[in-house]
């Protein structure tokens, strides 16, 4: 890093902008040589596989024509369809690659997960497994708890009764007597 500093230092901006004109200029005749040679491809492969076109001047002659050309096109579409395939098994393996990349390396993407609709009991069968049988009856499980009534809390009589005895100077005097 030093190094670098020191030498920007040294070299004047006139320097520096001559270096870097000259270096473009290379790089946009390297572009225009690359452009050529490719046309130049471009040309030797079309005159390989693309021969001349003549028309012929009778109907026979046409008509071979026509059977050798949809005869070229069958060819070519059959080699296109084997190109598809193979992309499609490659692009098929690269994904199964990738998928066994994020396995070692341990960090996981998580699916998106699609909402389903499913019942209790198909839910607990999934998870257990065919083998058992799963019933949602939940109230099975449950304790059975008795409620016992005590003996102070059994209502003895009409309590409308035991209210209207209590009520008034009667029902007083009949309570103070009681406890006495």
């Amino acid at each position: 890093m030093m190094r670098l500093h020191h030498f920007r230092k040294k070299m004047s901006s006139g320097r520096r902008n001559q270096l870097k004109t000259l270096l473009l200029q290379i790089g946009v005749a390297m572009l225009e040589e690359e452009a050529r040679e490719a046309e130049q491809q471009k040309m030797k492969h079309m005159e390989e596989n693309c021969p001349g076109f003549f028309l012929p001047g009778c109907m026979q002659e046409l008509q071979d024509l026509c059977r050798k050309l949809h005869k070229q096109i069958d060819l070519v579409d059959e080699e296109r369809y084997d190109m598809e395939a193979k992309v499609t098994k490659s692009n098929k393996e690269i994904d199964d690659l990738k998928l066994k990349v994020q396995d070692l390396k341990g960090k996981f993407k998580k699916p998106a997960l699609k909402r389903v609709r499913m019942s209790a009991d198909a839910m607990l069968a999934a998870l257990l497994g065919s083998k058992h049988k799963v019933s949602m009856d939940l109230r099975a499980n449950l304790k059975q708890v008795k409620k016992e009534v005590k003996d102070e809390e059994k209502p003895t009589g009409d309590w409308r009764k035991s209210i209207e005895d209590k009520a008034g100077m009667d029902g007083r005097k009949k309570m103070f007597e009681a406890e006495a």
